[in-house]
């Protein structure tokens, strides 16, 4: 089945086009039509020399929402969280962090490859750090061991189904790490998603991390880009790494327009997101061979398929088979992300999909002990 794709407005594709079902990722989403009108139409310049001034609207307008003194555009959150570790570490230094972190595992090893340090990864239930387990990992200036640079954070954390960090839990985690003169980075590629969870803003629940990346190319729907936060000696700073990164963009104010609307208009739809992840982990759970071994928060659906008997890559295809695209991310666990661009309707037909599937194999196997 080849998928036939057609601008849309809010999100959503035409249910006149016959299409694929992508829930791989929100990444998948495409830009909205007034995304597309504004980045026609965006005032650009040069934004090495700092004057396009759609992207300087864009900067200072992540600063006001996030009450920090300066905002970075990049093209990518890796290279957002590359430049933020080089901002708060030496050439030597350990970073903690949780083990199925995106810095650590996902990520081409930038910390040791640009900032000179080693990841101390933690390994949690549920991807959520407690400064409890994390002041045991903070090691000081000694002749035999390297010392501690950084704490990161990642909220939602991708891996272990989008999970989030209550404001409390970040807070102890911030005021614990400054206490011993560390600094806090949070990876924030979903924090807005983080926010539509808790109820509350993403100034709130980031106040006291030091500097924050955060996507607007996943759940916002911005067809490229991340901005990372911060203050303005830091951003400052940042902006000669993002230029030693390869990340000095030009007239990136076409790019910057979608991104302003994505930061703007996108984040109050969120909610819409997060139910249909509960929708689809609902359904799921109750499905022969199949277990959701997390509690779903917000877009994020991690699911083990090892009572099928099939692989990722065999139940995978006998998905794309029937029009619904789903990752394996390691093991016997696949992943779905709810977004912009998969409906309700979208939704229940990949359910009907996944059950198909599951069923088939149950009754394969079933087969298979009778012989």
């Amino acid at each position: 089945m080849k998928a036939r794709f057609a601008p849309h407005g809010l999100g959503g594709a035409d249910p006149s086009q016959t299409h694929l079902v992508d829930l791989r990722s929100d990444t998948v989403t495409r830009p909205t039509l007034a995304m597309r009108r504004a980045m026609a139409e965006a005032e650009v310049g040069d934004d090495v020399y700092g004057e396009d001034p759609t992207v300087n609207r864009l900067e200072q307008r992540a600063a006001e929402v996030f009450a920090k003194e300066a905002g970075l555009f990049v093209p990518t959150g890796t290279m957002g969280n590359t430049i933020a570790v080089k901002l708060h570490t030496q050439h030597g230094q350990e970073v903690i962090c949780e083990a199925r972190s995106h810095v650590f595992n996902y990520e081409l090893a930038m910390m040791a490859w640009f900032s000179g340090c080693l990841a101390r990864p933690i390994r949690t239930q549920d991807g959520i750090l407690t400064w409890d387990e994390i002041l045991p990992e903070v090691r000081p200036m000694h002749s035999h061991y390297a010392p501690t640079g950084l704490v990161e954070i990642e909220n939602t954390h991708n891996m272990a189904g989008g999970s989030v960090y209550s404001a409390e839990a970040l807070n102890k985690i911030c005021d614990g790490a400054h206490e011993l003169g560390l600094k806090v980075h949070l990876d924030g590629a979903r924090v807005f998603n983080a926010a539509t969870f808790l109820c509350r803003t993403v100034a709130e629940i980031t106040a006291r991390c030091d500097t924050v990346m955060f996507c607007l190319s996943k759940g916002l729907g911005a067809p490229v880009g991340s901005l990372l936060v911060g203050t303005a000696k830091d951003i400052a700073r940042g902006r000669l790494y993002r230029k030693r990164l390869g990340g000095g963009m030009r007239q990136v104010g076409v790019l910057a327009a979608a991104g302003l609307i994505a930061l703007e208009e996108m984040p109050a739809r969120l909610g819409q997101d997060h139910e249909h992840a509960q929708l689809l982990a609902g359904a799921l759970s109750r499905m022969e061979g199949i277990q959701v071994p997390h509690k779903v928060q917000t877009n994020i659906v991690v699911f083990d398929i090892g009572g099928t008997g099939l692989t990722t890559a065999e139940f995978s295809a006998r998905l794309k088979s029937r029009g619904v695209l789903i990752n394996g991310i390691g093991g016997t666990r696949m992943r779905l992300v709810t977004h912009l661009d998969a409906s309700r309707e979208d939704c229940e037909r990949a359910l009907t999909a996944l059950a198909e599937v599951a069923a088939g194999a149950a009754a394969n196997a079933s087969k298979g002990s009778e012989a």
